[in-house]
C-alpha cells in the first residue's frame, strides 16, 4: 500500500471515530480484539469492514472487490472465512493473482474465493471438536461446492487441505467478526 494509500486510510478512520457517538467509541475500545496486519480486528464489525484494514490481507480485499463478493461478505451470514494473506497468494505461479483479477476471469476468481468460505462461525475449538470427532479429520462443504479438509498437526494447530491436496496452517485463528469468524491461512486453497 503506497504512503498517500495509507495516510487516506488513517485519515478515513480518524474521521470514523471522531464522527462515532461516544457510545460506539466505548464499546469498540473495549471489545476484545485480535490484531490482523497491524489492525485490530473487531468483534462488532463485519467481515468486510475488519479485513481492509489488514495489511496482510490487500491482494484478499482487492480480490474479494473484483469478484463482486463485498455485500455478500457484509451480509448477515454467519461465515467462516479462511483468509489467505499476501504472502499466501505469492506462492501461487507468477502471474496468477493478475490473471485472475482481469474481468474476463471472475467466474474463476469467485470459485477461488468462495472456496475459502464455508457456511456458520465455526471458531477453533468447533474446529479442532469435530477433527476428534470424525477420527482424525473433519470435511466442511465451502460456498463455492467442494470440500475442505481440517486436520490437527499438534495440539492447538489446525491445518486446511484443498480438494487438490495442498495444505494451508491457520496462523491466527478465531478472529470473531459480527457475521462469523476469520482464520488467517498463510497459502490459497484450490477448489478441484
Amino acid at each position: 500500500m503506497s504512503k498517500y494509500a495509507s495516510l487516506l486510510s488513517a485519515v478515513a478512520i480518524g474521521a470514523l471515530m471522531i464522527s462515532a457517538p461516544a457510545g460506539a467509541q466505548d464499546k469498540m475500545s473495549s471489545e476484545k480484539t485480535v490484531n490482523v496486519g497491524g489492525a485490530p480486528m473487531y468483534p462488532s464489525k463485519n467481515i468486510v469492514q475488519n479485513a481492509v484494514n489488514s495489511k496482510d490481507h490487500t491482494t484478499l480485499v482487492a480480490a474479494v472487490k473484483a469478484a463482486g463478493l463485498v455485500d455478500t461478505l457484509s451480509g448477515a451470514g454467519p461465515f467462516t472465512v479462511f483468509a489467505p494473506t499476501n504472502a499466501a497468494f505469492t506462492k501461487l505461479p507468477a502471474g496468477t493473482v493478475d490473471t485472475l483479477l482481469k474481468p474476463e476471469n471472475k467466474p474463476k476468481l469467485t470459485a477461488v474465493l468462495t472456496y475459502h468460505v464455508v457456511p456458520g462461525r465455526l471458531t477453533a475449538a468447533a474446529l479442532m471438536k469435530a477433527v476428534k470427532d470424525g477420527g482424525g479429520m473433519a470435511k466442511y462443504k465451502t460456498v463455492e461446492g467442494d470440500e475442505l479438509t481440517i486436520k490437527q498437526p499438534s495440539a492447538g494447530k489446525l491445518s486446511v487441505t484443498d480438494a487438490k491436496g495442498g495444505t494451508s496452517m491457520v496462523t491466527i485463528p478465531d478472529v470473531l467478526q459480527s457475521n462469523g469468524v476469520i482464520h488467517v491461512v498463510d497459502t490459497v486453497l484450490l477448489p478441484g
